[in-house]
């Protein structure tokens, strides 16, 4: 269910966002001399101190980022402060880190306790696989605390481990709590849960929660604090989680009152919560806890067993992630399903409900749409008029840009987007993403589609999760789904992190170098059996999947150029994602919004007003550098210059086909098949260039050399590329749409003329009466069009 364009149906949900916490470390460091006065760090095993009070410097070199940051650890230990993991960098090239970033836990001020202190180190790696510190800043804005020669309790002490607790079976898929065994210790301070017997009970009082208690799993610390909250008063709900900016898995979770928020008229806006945070050992602790409620507690809801809530599921993903499955209460020995998570906190619905009315009021085309559950607001979608007529254009090929989920997130902002005819970003929707369950995913995906006139596109580029999929699968059955690279190398790296070197190479030579099906299954399955690898969950699963990653299959599908291994860059940049405050995201959304859009009018301007020089004297070149943007016709230029180097050679003609080999000379290696049919003009070619990117390759422009083919056939020309892409229709184009693409670019191609139009003539008076006569005479041609073709009467609205 939804409501779209005008809903009121918003209230009121606080996020928060806090400092990953860094795991323990070592106590000291030894350092080994190195060459050319290079010291390389590693862990200090006999915990000697001497050289282990080394300071951090510029050309610092370690063996791996987690070597670095164990050092920083130290060393800020020592001095008295604690680090965060700061920002990465990711190479262009293959998507992987490049260079890393340690920060001063009070770096930035997203919270109360930090003060933007600027000290930091960063770490890049070097084409020798070693990391060397090339940035650094010492200086702290605030006071730090003790050396290491007075050692906090927090390095003295061991924190509480809750192990794992048993359950009991009530119904199928429905765990409850029960609880501890009379409160007795186990061996090295552990506490046992195995028998939790809460006060009503007649038991002993239920522990409660305190900062840096430890679980062994996250469904251990929910199991824990939901008998906490029986046993005090109150019902628990999952809050937000949090992932890791590395591989996207689950870093922290929160747990809330049930009243926290104001969704529901039961709500009351309550503040408590217990989160936890994922440690480096694997373990959990609790790192923020507010004990304090802002209503009554229900002191009896213990011994109301058959109202409690039933323990929550996980479920572990490839990813090392945790999802969660739908609430289930027991009420009169019936399971009953409760409504879906939101991690849109409910401020924001008044402020965007603000937001969209007055941008309808100042843009007709402006669509959003509101999921409604059980009467609460959920997930939204906008798009302005202007993203709208960008995917009549440009909606062939989309990003679904989910990144949000890369890191610790305040909100869930996502964005579907598109490739311009100068190859930039185009924006094509927006959302916040209220859960990432199936449903709430097909509930966007309709939602776009109704926005962009049921015009499927015929690839996205998104995330790979199971929801993802099936909800792509369902809603845009004919569009190829390409897995998002970021989250898939995030994973390949996870799965394949013990493998050796000999088998990576053979693994990527399989991925990459394969040219058809067939040697692709072959040296697939010739890679797994030599490594014993049948039975390889991960490895079983992606090549299940291989249509939606492996670039042979791929090549065929259209994918506006986007690059197997390239890392989409997000759209808005740093001045939107998900930790963009409320009080800020709408000044930072139209600012990033005008700034993609001045980019796009500046190459409007230069593609319409300036020219590249001919480099070869072909009437090819002349013919796209007439027709084609500037960036699209550097690309076929260079296919163009490049098929000098090559040779063409016939191999077969059979009626009106022919067929060539077209390889670069010096270099049997690099050959592809070219096949012509005289008859229509139609070509192909196996490298795949024009299904792909939709400019024809070198090896295509070769043939048309050997056969004196002057320019190039107008099917092959994509009106996406040309420079009157945003500039209505020109002859030809209605070959290359269907019926349903064809009227909706009719529609937003008069729609965005006719309000450049208005907006022109509605400058001055004289500008008015100018464009109303403009308007009143084209009104009478059209009646009269009308009239020769249908016989009616024209259009009363004019006369």
């Amino acid at each position: 269910m939804g409501i779209e364009s005008g809903s009121s149906h918003f209230t009121n949900l606080n996020g928060s966002g806090t400092d990953p916490k860094i795991g323990e470390c070592v106590n000291a460091m030894i350092v080994k001399a190195y060459p050319v006065g290079i010291l390389r760090v590693s862990d200090h095993i006999n915990g000697e101190e001497g050289e282990s009070r080394l300071e951090p410097y510029v050309g610092l070199e370690f063996d791996s980022a987690d070597e670095a940051r164990e050092f920083y650890t130290a060393y800020a230990m020592r001095v008295g402060f604690r680090i965060r993991i700061g920002q990465l960098y990711r190479s262009r090239s293959d998507g992987s880190v490049s260079s890393r970033k340690y920060v001063c836990s009070k770096e930035g001020f997203q919270l109360n306790s930090r003060t933007g202190c600027p000290a930091f180190i960063r770490v890049q790696r070097r084409d020798s696989g070693k990391w060397v510190l090339d940035q650094i800043q010492k200086d702290h804005n605030h006071e730090l605390g003790a050396s290491e020669d007075s050692p906090t309790p927090i390095l003295q002490q061991r924190t509480p481990v809750v192990t794992k607790s048993s359950v009991e079976v009530c119904r199928p898929k429905v765990k409850l709590l029960h609880g501890v065994d009379e409160g007795r210790q186990c061996p090295s301070g552990i506490i046992s849960f195995k028998r939790f017997k809460g006060s009503g009970d007649g038991g002993q009082p239920v522990a409660a929660p305190y900062a840096g208690l430890e679980f062994d799993s996250s469904n251990e610390a929910y199991q824990f604090y939901q008998t906490y909250a029986e046993n005090t008063g109150f019902r628990v709900r999952i809050g937000q989680l949090f992932r890791s900016k590395n591989d996207g898995s689950i870093t922290s979770r929160r747990f809330v009152c049930s009243k926290e928020g104001f969704q529901h008229p039961s709500r009351v806006g309550c503040g408590a919560f217990m989160r936890i945070k994922r440690q480096d050992s694997g373990t959990w602790i609790v790192d923020r806890l507010q004990k304090d409620h802002n209503h009554d507690l229900q002191v009896s809801m213990a011994t109301q067993k058959k109202f409690s809530i039933a323990s929550k599921k996980f479920i572990e993903e490839d990813s090392g992630g945790l999802d969660l499955m739908d609430l289930v209460e027991i009420n009169d020995g019936k399971l009953i399903k409760s409504r879906q998570e939101n991690k849109i906190g409910s401020n924001w619905y008044p402020m965007l409900s603000d937001y969209f009315q007055t941008k309808q009021a100042e843009d007709t085309g402006f669509f959003y749409s509101v999921e409604v559950e059980n009467g609460n607001c959920m997930s939204i979608f906008w798009a302005d008029g202007r993203s709208r007529y960008s995917c009549s254009q440009f909606g062939d090929a989309i990003v679904f840009d989910t990144s949000y989920r890369k890191g610790n997130c305040v909100v869930p902002f996502a964005t579907f987007v598109g490739v311009n005819h100068h190859k930039q970003p185009v924006l094509l929707g927006c959302a916040l993403i209220a859960n990432e369950s199936k449903e709430s995913f097909m509930w966007l995906f309709r939602a776009w589609l109704r926005a962009m006139s049921e015009c499927h596109p015929k690839s996205i580029i998104a995330d790979q999760d199971v929801a993802i999929q099936q909800a792509i699968a369902d809603v845009l059955p004919g569009t190829h789904h390409r897995f998002s690279m970021w989250q898939f190398r995030a994973k390949e790296r996870e799965n394949l992190r013990s493998m050796s070197n000999e088998f990576r190479y053979e693994y990527e030579r399989c991925i990459y170098r394969s040219q058809s099906a067939v040697e692709f299954d072959t040296a697939w399955t010739a890679l797994i059996t030599k490594y014993g690898l049948q039975e390889h969950a991960w490895l079983k699963d992606i090549y299940e999947k291989r249509k939606s990653w492996v670039p042979l299959y791929l090549r065929g599908k259209f994918f506006a150029g986007i690059t197997v291994n390239e890392t989409v860059e997000s759209f808005f940049g740093t001045l939107v994602n998900g930790q963009t405050p409320l009080r800020e995201f709408v000044s930072q959304y139209e600012q990033g919004l005008e700034k993609r859009r001045e980019e796009e009018r500046k190459e409007d301007f230069n593609s319409f007003n300036s020219q590249s020089l001919l480099q070869t004297r072909e009437p090819v070149e002349e013919q796209c550098r007439r027709l084609y943007t500037l960036t699209i016709f550097k690309i076929i230029q260079n296919e163009l210059v490049q098929s000098y180097y090559y040779l063409g050679i016939k191999t077969h003609e059979e009626g009106t086909i022919s067929r060539y080999l077209v390889r670069k000379c010096g270099n049997n290696d690099e050959s592809h098949a070219v096949t012509f049919s005289a008859a229509n003009a139609n070509i192909s070619c196996s490298c795949q260039m024009f299904e792909f990117e939709g400019v024809l390759c070198r090896h295509v422009l070769k043939v048309f050399n050997l056969l004196n083919v002057r320019e190039i056939p107008p099917h092959y020309i994509l009106h996406r590329w040309t420079r009157n892409a945003e500039c209505g229709i020109f002859a030809g184009i209605e070959s290359g749409f269907s019926s349903r693409e064809l009227k909706a670019l009719m529609v937003w191609s008069l729609r965005e003329t006719a309000c450049s139009f208005i907006d022109c003539g509605a400058t001055s008076l004289e500008k008015y009466k100018l464009a109303y006569e403009i308007m009143r005479e084209g009104g009478k041609r059209l009646c009269c069009q009308r009239t020769v073709n249908t016989g009616s009467s024209g259009l009363p609205f004019l006369h």
